[in-house]
């Protein structure tokens, strides 16, 4: 059994068994955030860039853990000099881990860090397909990312206003072609404030995905 928990905003955890793979911990000042960071344990943190609200509490947790971050070359270089174990990537690279596999994508989104780049990621985890879009904008590609994997869960950002909306959103969806659709990066400030409820009702009418609405600080096996 693999569980997935959404802490909130884009903060989410896979784990199975005794493997924890943590992605964007935004968990200190994170308004809809229900969990203590210091009693997260983790093997490894995948972050997406450098924007407070996603690389939130990574350094804290990895030195903390001795988890690796994986990350793209800018962070995981940053994070080395902060005293952390860290695996450096890069659009379009893939590299597989002691989990599965991690492929980095792109994303539409500035960085939060010099010289650095937004991403996303492809997780394969224990047999299961999970695209996490991170920060992101609408873009062309991920007709190639749908394409190139079958994808169990996608994870996509609503919130408009710093990422992608419902409507697109919905567009994505087609892209892509998940089974599953978890709606993120949404409610945690009114600018981003989005009704996960309507979006379902717009992709099951328009997709044959089905979308799985995950309360803050829940968790549903997948």
């Amino acid at each position: 059994m693999i569980k997935l928990k959404y802490n909130g905003h884009a903060n989410i955890s896979l784990t199975k068994d005794n493997m924890t793979v943590l992605i964007d911990p935004f968990f200190t000042n994170n308004p809809v955030n229900k969990v203590n960071p210091k009693e997260i344990d983790c093997d490894y943190i995948l972050v997406s860039h450098a924007h407070f609200d996603h690389i939130g509490d990574a350094i804290d947790i990895a030195k903390r853990t001795n988890a690796t971050i994986i990350s793209t070359a800018e962070i995981a270089n940053m994070v080395s000099e902060h005293g952390c174990k860290d695996h450096g990537m890069n659009i379009g690279g893939k590299f597989d881990f002691e989990f599965g596999s991690v492929k980095v994508t792109q994303a539409i989104h500035s960085a939060g860090i010099e010289g650095g780049c937004a991403c996303g990621f492809v997780i394969k985890f224990y047999g299961k397909t999970i695209y996490f879009a991170g920060d992101t904008a609408l873009f062309l590609d991920m007709q190639l990312i749908g394409k190139m994997n079958e994808i169990d869960y996608a994870l996509l950002p609503i919130g408009d206003n710093f990422t992608m909306g419902p409507k697109e959103a919905v567009e994505a969806v087609k892209m892509l072609n998940p089974k599953v659709v978890v709606p993120i990066h949404y409610n945690t400030w009114e600018p981003i404030s989005q009704s996960p409820q309507k979006f379902k009702e717009d992709v099951e009418k328009d997709t044959d995905s089905k979308v799985v609405i995950v309360d803050f600080g829940d968790s549903i096996e997948i």
